[in-house]
């Protein structure tokens, strides 16, 4: 009798299994275009959050005003357009896995440039979009920067975390802290990347917050490391790119 009791138990607890994981499976797969569309809006949403207010808009408006108003090409880290993937297949800004390319060593990295332009008028150029992405306290950083079109000056900023500390680190989504680096140069007088850098501390004196210093957060030391850090790096990926653009810009006036 025990024998046939734990046959039972077993027989039991792998149908269960099974059902279960199929079930789960099936959600799965319900699920997934909803997870996708809704992970496509955030991404988008962010994008024009750098250089646009999006307040009121919602949905189907921040997809019309992103795909009115928003443009992109793929280069690699010396500047030069990509075109096709790995794979062959051919390859869109909105289409990097930034998150996923930033697991390879950056020489091996497709990165996406955003264009935003007034709607309807393509050659009406406004502003220039690079993704960042990197480590903050307890998880990853990311964001967005927008250029003006000298591509130097930062024209808004946009950024969000996985799990940094709420009211400490977390504050680096808050428009206050994203606000600060608004009009902040890249690069010094002489072309040299200096980037833009948080502070360590806030309040700081008005005589520390000159073009590449912008205030910082009181208690997050780690995440103000990593968003700098992060900043560097991409500043410094883009900047073949930067000077490139900068030149053709120059040569067609």
């Amino acid at each position: 009798m025990q024998q046939q009791s734990n046959t039972y138990v077993i027989i039991f607890s792998v149908i269960t299994t099974i059902v279960l994981g199929g079930m789960l499976a099936m959600a799965n797969q319900f699920l997934k275009p909803r997870q996708q569309k809704s992970i496509e809006l955030d991404t988008k949403r962010q994008i024009l959050n750098a250089v646009t207010d999006l307040k009121g808009k919602k949905g189907k408006e921040i997809l019309d005003l992103y795909n009115q108003t928003i443009d992109g090409i793929v280069i690699d880290i010396n500047g030069k357009n990509i075109e096709d993937s790995e794979n062959g297949t051919a390859i869109t800004a909105d289409k990097v896995d930034v998150a996923r390319n930033y697991k390879k060593p950056p020489e091996e990295r497709a990165y996406p440039v955003f264009i935003y332009h007034k709607q309807g008028d393509t050659e009406a150029v406004e502003s220039y979009i690079i993704p960042v992405y990197g480590n903050g306290l307890w998880g990853n950083i990311w964001g967005y920067v927008a250029l003006d079109t000298d591509l130097n000056t930062v024209k808004g900023a946009s950024f969000d975390h996985d799990s940094e500390t709420p009211g400490l680190g977390a504050r680096i989504s808050s428009s206050d802290v994203e606000g600060r680096f608004k009009g902040k140069k890249l690069f010094d007088e002489s072309g040299h990347l200096k980037s833009v850098i948080m502070l360590k501390g806030e309040r700081n004196p008005e005589n520390m917050l000159d073009i590449h210093h912008v205030d910082g957060l009181s208690g997050a030391t780690l995440t103000v490391n990593g968003l700098n850090s992060m900043l560097q790096n991409y500043f410094e990926y883009y900047s073949a790119f930067i000077k490139k653009a900068s030149k053709n810009k120059v040569a067609a006036l």
